[in-house]
């Protein structure tokens, strides 16, 4: 197994990006007219040992860590992944390639139900597929065991804000979220977000944001500084459809000091924008599958 960052062009329109095995994590993505999505923590562990800072860290089973008995964000994004046979491509209308990873594959950031010796078992794949200016990301697990399970999925997408504006609300903020119900999880308020758009306050911003009833897919725009960005997102359990709950985070200076693998003045190059399916999420049975499928266009 490589553990060598996989570097994928799409020959006919010059757009790239770079997967890491550990995580099938994505660390860069630049668009055909050269510009870069995605930050990376100047700081970020990149031998294997802790998760990646920055780029698209993959969550599951759970986001966050509701359940204290394994870890915070799941397994996926602190184990080593393996090429699909076969699935790099790169023709005139996209280029892109799939990673998998199995349960018994897993040797890292199990525990509780999850961990050595679990009647439960799964079978993840990350595919991912560029062209001129989208790039597609769909996370599909298979519950290849007998017993069902709940489970939570998000994207962790880190947004480069160009120029260090991220807390220019007139350059960085995100529109299309009016109606969701907000719960802060700074200040513990809850609230219908209006038709205002979202903006990184003077402090840290930790806020999720759930579809109102009638709402199922995801469809906002990010802007961060110079990179604008349409941002779709659907979730199927078992050919049904969830709907999709969107996160927004920056630490501020206040976090930024306390992580090791950030850089104390780096707040200010970044937005986290992360769809997921975080609430009323039927049990993934024996045999069945979810998918979770992000679109980013940059305009």
């Amino acid at each position: 197994m490589s553990k060598d960052p996989i570097t994928i062009t799409h020959s006919a329109s010059g757009a790239t990006f770079t997967i890491n095995p550990f995580g099938a994590h994505i660390t860069s993505w630049t668009v055909s007219d050269g510009r870069s999505l995605i930050f990376i923590s100047r700081d970020a562990i990149m031998d294997g040992s802790k998760a990646i800072r920055g780029g698209i860290p993959l969550c599951f089973p759970q986001f966050g860590q509701p359940d204290k008995s394994y870890p915070q964000h799941g397994f996926l994004r602190n184990n080593y992944w393996t090429t699909v046979n076969g699935s790099k491509f790169d023709d005139e209308e996209a280029a892109g390639i799939s990673m998998e990873l199995a349960l018994k594959d897993a040797i890292h950031a199990r525990g509780g139900k999850w961990d050595l010796g679990t009647t439960l078992d799964c079978k993840c794949i990350f595919s991912v597929k560029i062209d001129g200016k989208t790039m597609t990301n769909t996370l599909t697990v298979e519950n290849t065991g007998n017993e069902a399970f709940d489970f939570q999925v998000l994207l962790h997408m880190y947004y480069l804000v160009t120029d260090g504006k991220a807390l220019d609300g007139a350059l960085c903020n995100v529109n299309g979220l009016e109606g969701y119900s907000v719960s802060d999880k700074v200040s513990g308020e809850e609230y219908i977000l209006g038709s205002e758009p979202v903006t990184i306050p003077d402090g840290i911003i930790d806020r999720v944001y759930t579809a109102p009833d009638g709402k199922i897919d995801l469809d906002v725009t990010v802007s961060a500084g110079r990179n604008i960005v349409s941002l779709k997102a659907n979730g199927h359990v078992d050919g049904e459809q969830v709907p999709v709950s969107c996160v927004v985070w920056n630490p501020h200076a206040e976090n930024a000091k306390k992580m090791g693998d950030f850089g104390d003045d780096q707040y200010i190059d970044m937005i986290c924008v992360e769809p997921g399916m975080l609430s009323n999420v039927p049990m993934l049975k024996g045999g069945k599958k979810t998918s979770f499928t992000q679109v980013m266009t940059c305009l």
